[in-house]
């Protein structure tokens, strides 16, 4: 009786050691996706000052002092200073392109770029009317964004999950089986997108079109199959 015990034992435990691997070979993989559709609420900004003159000084202080005023004319629309960050500042010299042989010294060129966060984006068209107003005359681009993206991907991942079920129980009845459990999620790729514009530089309202934004789920999902 104790080696029939065994014998049994040993063929049961040889059978759950099987059934993984003969598992593995019974695996449906889809891939789900999900888009949200989002209109942006917050805007980064980059304008800034480009001023010419004979020598690096004279050409330094009139930038500064147009500089400043550009600055303190944002500042009056209500950004707070956490949102303003010098992002570029340069001096170069110019020289006279239509001269041959030795290039002559024209001058300098000093450009001061500010990188903005527009936290309220119904403000945009006024804080550039200012911008521009006090002697920004440089731009090189509207970056609309969306503030609360996790959440907002978190239903598209969500949607994504029902999108590759819904795929899953597609193949599985064509192909005469059922759907089993979840083996395994990996996500491939979830979009943010932001969208880049330029927009013309000159006095008056500004037109600013935030459009909407496409955030994107994608996730691949490794199902059970049941005969």
């Amino acid at each position: 009786m104790l080696r029939y015990l065994s014998a049994l034992l040993i063929i049961a435990a040889a059978t759950l050691a099987v059934l993984p691997a003969q598992a593995a070979d019974k695996l449906l993989t889809v891939t789900g996706e999900a888009t949200v559709a989002v209109a942006p609420d917050a805007a980064v900004i980059r304008i800034g000052v480009t001023s010419s003159a004979k020598t690096a000084r004279e050409a330094s202080e009139a930038n500064a002092k147009q500089m400043t005023s550009v600055m303190a004319a944002i500042k009056e629309t209500g950004i707070a200073d956490r949102d303003v960050q010098t992002s570029r500042l340069s001096l170069q010299p110019q020289y006279d392109p239509n001269k041959s042989g030795t290039a002559r010294l024209q001058g300098f060129q000093v450009t001061n770029q500010l990188t903005i966060k527009i936290r309220d984006i119904d403000k945009m068209p006024a804080i550039l009317d200012r911008a521009i107003a006090a002697g920004a005359n440089e731009m090189s681009g509207i970056e609309f964004i969306v503030s609360e993206q996790s959440k907002l991907l978190d239903q598209a991942r969500d949607d994504a999950i029902a999108d590759g079920r819904r795929k899953a129980e597609l193949y599985a009845k064509a192909a005469g089986v059922r759907v089993g459990q979840v083996i395994a999620i990996a996500e491939e790729g979830s979009s943010p997108p932001a969208r880049p514009m330029v927009q013309a530089m000159r006095a008056g309202a500004v037109p600013v079109a935030p459009g909407e934004q496409m955030l994107r789920a994608s996730v691949s999902v490794t199902y059970a199959i049941i005969p």
